[in-house]
């Protein structure tokens, strides 16, 4: 039968669980008006990101309560009166506590954190640095707007409805004095699950956003290097029109290389963060096309409110990237065409090297000719000499020779004897200096 059917019959893929699990990630907690919630972001990567998700495996195991698995990217549990909500991301962990405000009493301020949930919160200390810290609360009424404009700075405020319109929220996105972000959502009738979902992506919009902008400040930190091997390369550039000479060339060329990595070095660290902003953007103005529906009249919205402050940064960051991606075009380009010159430069030094080596050659040659008319002439000599003394012997010995005559007539023989060997000698070292290259060739 079908239902019956095993998958164990077939080979899964390793990464099969881990992503068919992604969509169930990181899900909605369902939340009743009325509560309190404090959020906060830790930068941390590698051995950071690890000793901090030991800490909150620590901090779980104290109070007696089940510590996220080895894998969990999100784990939440329920400690005293609040939920603590963690999460682990990429370059960032974020933790959420929640707590009810429905009994607070009259007098009670606006992010006003629970005592009983204060003692909590210091308890769980992290190492990574803290960049994200916000407080938002979900109340219940019948006059949002003139609780927005007691809450927050009137001249900064944006407010919205949410899509569904049975919510309000509204921000001023000021920190206040103890540096914390307050959001406040305005409750009119959502459901739990409506409600979960809106705080989590009220609280991801404004986690987004100061991560997104962590590039312009790379961008700005880069300005004065960019400025400054831009215009160093403009320079080298000019001094290459006028530069003859293989040492003014290679000079001009270890310079340009000295440029170009220190380019990089800077290119390369700036690379993620301009990428992670681009990404970080895109995800904020997601979560603002979800959540925003009508706007209110005499309030900006928070797209529009963001967009002008968020637009011009996005807009620095993408012409630095696209002004580095133009310079080491540039770089790249310079550094050829002078390695090409130098290049140019080395194959006429070998070209002028090979035909002084020709020209030495060719006058060894000749030296070697004359040398070897001059060995034959004394070896002949020699032997002429020699033969000259045996005919002389063969005379007084009594045989009929004359020794003038017969060494008369031997010279050309010897001469030529004597030649010809020296030449088959010549000619069998040259047959033997020609084999190995030969082969090799």
């Amino acid at each position: 039968m079908v239902n019956e059917l095993d998958l164990g019959l077939f080979k899964l893929h390793p990464q099969r669980d881990a992503v068919l699990g992604e969509v169930h990630a990181r899900p909605f907690t369902r939340l009743v008006s009325s509560f309190g919630v404090v959020h906060f972001a830790f930068l941390a990567k590698g051995d950071a990101a690890a000793s901090d998700r030991r800490r909150f495996v620590d901090f779980c195991r104290e109070h007696k309560l089940p510590p996220p698995a080895p894998s969990a990217k999100h784990h939440q549990i329920a400690i005293g009166q609040a939920v603590l909500r963690w999460e682990q991301h990429s370059e960032f962990a974020t933790f959420t506590w929640i707590w009810s405000t429905a009994n607070s009493p009259a007098s009670r301020q606006f992010g006003e954190i629970g005592e009983s949930v204060q003692p909590l919160i210091r308890e769980l200390e992290q190492a990574g640095e803290l960049l994200v810290a916000i407080k938002l609360e979900v109340e219940r009424g019948i006059s949002p707007i003139e609780r927005a404009e007691q809450v927050f700075d009137r001249s900064s405020l944006a407010m919205v409805t949410v899509k569904c319109g049975d919510a309000i929220v509204a921000s001023d996105f000021r920190v206040d004095e103890l540096g914390f972000t307050r959001i406040l959502v305005y409750d009119l009738g959502l459901t739990p699950d409506d409600l979960g979902a809106l705080v989590q992506r009220l609280l991801e919009i404004e986690t987004y956003r100061p991560l997104a902008l962590l590039g312009l400040s790379t961008a700005l930190e880069l300005v004065p290097s960019v400025d400054r091997i831009d215009h160093r390369l403009i320079e080298l550039l000019e001094e290459m029109q006028g530069a003859e000479g293989l040492k003014v060339n290679n000079h001009l060329l270890t310079e340009l290389t000295a440029l170009a990595v220190a380019f990089e070095r800077g290119a390369v660290g700036s690379l993620f963060r301009f990428g992670a902003s681009r990404a970080y953007n895109e995800l904020v103005q997601s979560r603002l096309s979800i959540v925003e529906g009508r706007d209110i009249a005499g309030y900006p919205t928070w797209s529009s409110f963001l967009a002008r402050r968020m637009a011009p940064a996005m807009r620095t960051c993408a012409t630095m990237e696209d002004r580095q991606a133009n310079l080491s075009v540039k770089l790249a380009r310079a550094a050829d065409l002078l390695r090409t010159r130098v290049d140019v430069e080395i194959e006429r030094q070998n070209r002028d090297l090979l035909h002084a080596l020709n020209e030495r050659t060719r006058q060894q040659l000749r030296l070697q000719c004359t040398v070897e008319g001059l060995s034959v002439v004394a070896i002949g000599y020699y032997v002429v000499s020699l033969f000259g003394y045996l005919a002389k012997g063969a005379h007084e010995v009594g045989l009929h020779v004359e020794p003038s005559f017969v060494t008369a007539a031997f010279v050309p023989i010897a001469v030529g004897v004597i030649w010809l060997v020296s030449h088959s000698i010549r000619k069998h070292h040259l047959k033997h200096d020609d084999t190995p290259s030969v082969a090799g060739d």
